[in-house]
């Protein structure tokens, strides 16, 4: 069973394992409950601990339980997908990142050192818009992830994410995408893995032809790099 823990305010559910020696941080996407993403536990066989933090927003109303990073125009959104209009969000920096981005880094650095964790020990990821902020943590903490998970993911704040990531050098970093996904278009995705390539950084591509979802191949990836990582 999950322990439950708040930590920088954020209700955690932490899973640990015998002998983990590597800590996973994974961040749930928009509109999801905050415990979203704990039934990964299920499925990755890693001596990893596994790290699941609730969003601090409340959709409330008829959203039931769901959460979020920082909010979306939903009307927007729905427009957009009504008329298929690729969403490409690189030349923006959506209200309430800097925020969000704050917020996680205390989280972890409250995490680090309560579990004594080193920077090469510690794994960031997520699905969607906790892929997105996993990413965009990364490039502004001081000291870059031991690795990266980054399922359904985008990019975005290009001007200022474009500068930094050359801080990703050698990190290993798993990113996965449907060729269907309305949500967050795949070729932006595309974009943003030729960015990190270009950076140095590690990455495992998986595609898959699907649409906005965690395939078994991203989770077979996840589990080899935080596998490859425990062994160091």
């Amino acid at each position: 069973m999950p322990t439950r823990l708040e930590i920088a305010g954020l209700s955690t559910r932490i899973i640990d394992r015998p002998h983990a020696s590597v800590t996973c941080v994974l961040f749930h996407g928009f509109g999801a409950p905050g415990d979203h993403l704990v039934g990964l536990a299920d499925v990755l066989d890693a001596p990893a601990r596994l790290v699941f933090p609730a969003a601090p927003l409340s959709l409330g109303g008829g959203y039931g339980n769901s959460r979020a990073w920082w909010l979306l125009d939903l009307a927007r959104l729905e427009d957009e997908l009504a008329r298929g209009v690729p969403r490409d969000l690189r030349g923006e920096i959506p209200d309430g990142l800097p925020e969000a981005r704050d917020r996680v880094i205390q989280f972890l650095d409250q995490l680090t050192e309560r579990f004594a964790i080193p920077p090469d020990r510690l794994v960031l990821g997520g699905f969607s818009q906790g892929a997105t902020l996993s990413l965009d943590v990364a490039l502004h903490r001081a000291a870059p992830p031991a690795g990266l998970l980054l399922m359904s993911g985008t990019l975005l704040a290009e001007a200022v994410w474009q500068p930094r990531l050359a801080r990703l050098a050698g990190v290993p970093v798993v990113m996965s995408h449907g060729q269907n996904d309305a949500l967050m278009p795949f070729f932006v995705t595309e974009i943003l893995r030729d960015r990190l390539v270009a950076a140095g950084a590690a990455v495992n591509w998986q595609p898959f032809p699907g649409v906005h979802e965690i395939p078994a191949a991203a989770i077979a990836a996840a589990e080899t790099l935080l596998r490859d990582l425990a062994a160091c």
